[in-house]
């Protein structure tokens, strides 16, 4: 006599999703909580590119104002720049200037 086989007991579709309701909502948290993930990264990547422009053309300006004022510090600069007001450059030592001292 042959042995009869168990037959699977059928579930349905609705049955299915009713009973694993818990873990369906948790996954869709899960997605929803991995696609807020993903935007928030692009837009920190968006916000660093801003920023390392926003640095290097802070940068520059930076470079070039200090090309500037190394220039116009150049003793020959200052010169040309103070002979309208009638300064000239001084040739001798020194003069020390004493101050009385003040009493308290």
């Amino acid at each position: 006599m042959a042995a009869k086989r168990k037959r699977a007991p059928t579930i349905s579709v609705p049955t299915l999703i009713l009973e694993n309701l818990g873990f369906l909502s948790f996954l869709g948290v899960l997605v929803l909580l991995y696609i807020g993930n993903a935007h928030y990264a692009e837009y920190n990547v968006r916000r660093i590119q801003e920023l390392e422009s926003d640095i290097k053309e802070k940068r520059w300006l930076y470079m070039s104002l200090q090309s500037d004022n190394m220039y116009n510090g150049l003793r020959s600069e200052v010169m040309d720049q103070v002979r309208p007001d009638g300064l000239r450059l001084h040739r001798g030592k020194p003069k020390k200037i004493y101050a009385p001292a003040v009493a308290k």
